[in-house]
């Protein structure tokens, strides 16, 4: 029996559920600072706060994942559990495509219907939301979100922390910054520095 934990029960923890079921889990379950407030998330059950996780794998399940939207939030609850030794795994939707000559870091969650094309690097804790397509020879840093039907075309990169909002583009070998905000609709056709929010078509710094 196969059992994944996730960290956090919310919407989004509950589109990782359905994501690592599909993907071959067989069993998933939530730990959430909320609890025992916060008993269930949709049909799963939540067993424990954070600090329940902290004391390693065993019966209640087998490795985890961080479910968790904030990338910031998300990186250090990531470094935590690698500093207990729990594993941490990355969960791809089955209808996701990926290429062979792509690489995925631990802890990445990649949704339905994700593309990501040759010879990309995806580091440690990124998520690839719904209908987001990366395309080849990208880079991402650690903690990057591409949010649902955003679109990279090839040679971006993307520094750590960065959030590519909703129908998002990004042109080819457009650089974008650490802590990035980039607003949903938004065309991003030059580089953009770090810790800034743009938005707009073309995307220009708020």
């Amino acid at each position: 029996m196969k059992r994944l934990a996730i960290l956090g029960a919310s919407g989004h923890g509950k589109v990782v559920a359905d994501a690592a079921l599909c993907a071959g889990w067989d069993e998933v379950c939530f730990f959430d600072d909320a609890w025992p407030r916060l008993s269930r998330n949709g049909p799963w059950s939540v067993e424990g706060a954070f600090s329940g996780m902290l004391g390693g794998c065993g019966p209640s399940f087998q490795a985890a994942v961080v479910g968790i939207g904030h990338n910031a939030t998300r990186l250090a609850k990531m470094s935590a559990l690698r500093e207990a030794g729990i594993p941490l795994v990355t969960v791809v939707h089955p209808s996701a495509v990926i290429s062979a000559h792509a690489h995925l870091g631990e802890g990445c969650m990649v949704f339905a219907g994700a593309v990501v094309n040759v010879d990309t690097r995806i580091a440690a804790g990124c998520i690839l939301n719904t209908g987001a397509t990366v395309d080849h020879d990208c880079c991402l840093e650690e903690g990057v979100h591409i949010s649902p039907g955003a679109n990279l075309a090839g040679g971006v990169t993307v520094g750590a922390g960065s959030w590519v909002g909703i129908g998002a583009s990004v042109r080819q070998g457009v650089a974008i910054g650490r802590n990035v905000m980039v607003g949903a609709g938004a065309a991003v056709v030059s580089n953009i520095p770090d810790d800034v929010t743009v938005v707009g078509v073309p995307a220009r710094v708020l």
